[in-house]
């Protein structure tokens, strides 16, 4: 496997390093996050280890922005001193694979990560194809379908869609939607609904049935009809 690990404890990251490259894995390492996230968005790694206490920029940070900008779907590991719940919560909303707190023995880290990876590679080839109903998404070709019926969206939308049908029939909230669209830049006018009113025309005719849905005070989700 290739590995990236971002974590500023030189020790720590001494020793993960040493052990998982004699574990037969290829390794790269960041000290802070601002050169994590560039050697995240730039390069292909199997799974990353990452740190939340970082300098420079913070390990959620990155999460975010390897989640959000870079559309980046590497397994990741937060690596942690945080052990509160809430804390698990944020980073799991974030797009976190795992979560483990400090002090951790090395091979349980080894073992997670091929867990991670080995489900990661299962999933990859049914991932290229999103469905929800009669509606489908092809992330490989941007090519969005209902029925017989081809539809157009632009950039933003199809960053929408994608969201919604990935949790879909659950609800994604205004947050989650407004950070997939525009990363940490998030607009101070309420563009989202307008973006989601163009969505919802795009992928609802007079003749079909409704599949977006407003919740009140929460978001929206995408589900079969019926």
């Amino acid at each position: 496997m290739s590995i990236l690990i971002i974590e500023d404890n030189a020790q720590l990251a001494a020793n993960l390093y040493d052990y998982l490259e004699a574990c037969g894995h290829e390794l790269d390492a960041a000290p802070d996050g601002i050169s994590g996230l560039h050697l995240a968005a730039s390069r292909d790694y199997d799974a990353i280890v990452l740190d939340w206490n970082l300098p420079r920029l913070d390990g959620l940070t990155v999460l975010k922005r390897l989640r959000g900008d870079a559309k980046k779907r590497v397994p990741v590991i937060m690596l942690t001193a945080r052990d509160q719940l809430e804390d698990k919560i944020d980073g799991f909303e974030a797009g976190l694979d795992d979560y483990l707190v400090k002090p951790v023995a090395l091979p349980e880290i080894e073992v997670r990560l091929r867990a991670l990876v080995a489900r990661r590679r299962q999933s990859v080839a049914s991932d290229d194809v999103l469905a929800v109903g009669d509606l489908t998404f092809n992330v490989g070709t941007l090519e969005v379908r209902r029925g017989g019926r081809r539809i157009e969206l632009a950039r933003t939308g199809r960053r929408l869609l994608e969201l919604l049908m990935r949790n879909s029939p659950h609800v994604v909230t205004r947050a989650r939607l407004e950070h997939a669209a525009w990363g940490e830049g998030v607009p101070g006018t309420d563009l989202l609904r307008s973006h989601m009113h163009v969505l919802r025309k795009a992928i609802e005719t007079g003749t079909e049935a409704p599949i977006l849905h407003t919740v009140p005070g929460e978001g929206y989700r995408l589900c079969e009809p019926g």
